[in-house]
């Protein structure tokens, strides 16, 4: 059903899978994490979700099994004490070790796609912060023209703006690889949604699903620091391993 990082009274932790939405699009008991942790905790229970992560990215969801645990939980993200990492896969050799995104977000006016975001001079103040783990080329594989190899990155969260790493790294010259919305043609979103996905299409996007994953999540609990840590799925693994590592 779903992995379970961890189980007390108050928190249940688990490490999602990606490809399935937080939150029930369909009437089937299984078509969402939530649906799926219902289940899991039986009719009387009343869990919420307290991070939700976008439907392609996978890692350390938080989900409260109480109103109050619930409403402390939301403070804690509301005030910002809660770390937040991710691993990424981008296209492109980031070349700066460490860096920071400082760009507003706000609608994407000019997309065809209702829930886009994008980088714009009004919107909400958002900071990304980032360090390269590993650069490496897989020569079989078809990439932007502008682009050579990929990127392995461990990312930090300052702010928590919807698509926030995903809009920041697209602005940088590096999307996620496998990414539909901010990979440079929205099109691809667009055919998924529609049920047109091509084999051609899906050749360029490398990956089922964005690589994006949310690896660790630390917080102070009960007096005492808590640390969550959910390893990423084996497509994504195998991905960032089986490569020829020119500079790490």
């Amino acid at each position: 059903m779903f992995e379970i990082i961890c189980e007390d009274n108050e928190l249940l932790v688990i490490n999602k899978p990606a490809g399935l939405v937080c939150h029930p699009t369909k009437t089937d008991e299984y078509s969402s994490l939530i649906s799926r942790v219902r289940l899991y905790l039986g009719k009387e229970a009343h869990p919420q979700l307290v991070n939700r992560l976008d439907r392609e990215t996978s890692g350390v969801t938080i989900v409260a099994k109480t109103v109050m645990a619930a409403r402390r939980l939301r403070k804690l993200w509301e005030s910002r004490e809660v770390e937040k990492e991710y691993l990424s896969i981008v296209h492109g050799q980031v070349q700066t070790e460490h860096g920071t995104i400082d760009a507003p977000l706000g609608k994407d006016e000019s997309s065809k796609v209702a829930i886009k975001d994008c980088v714009r001079a009004d919107g909400a103040a958002s900071l990304t912060e980032f360090w390269v783990e590993k650069r490496f080329q897989r020569p079989e594989l078809s990439q932007p023209r502008t682009l050579s190899g990929f990127s392995l990155l461990r990312i930090r969260l300052h702010t928590g703006r919807k698509h926030q790493i995903r809009i920041h790294l697209a602005h940088i010259g590096h999307p996620i690889v496998g990414d539909k919305l901010y990979g440079g043609d929205e099109d691809l979103y667009l055919a998924l949604v529609e049920d047109r996905l091509t084999e051609e299409q899906r050749s360029r996007l490398i990956l089922r699903n964005h690589a994006l994953h949310a690896i660790n999540v630390r917080f102070d609990w009960n007096g005492n620091e808590v640390s969550f840590r959910a390893e990423p799925e084996k497509i994504f693994s195998e991905f960032a391993i089986r490569l020829e590592i020119i500079n790490s």
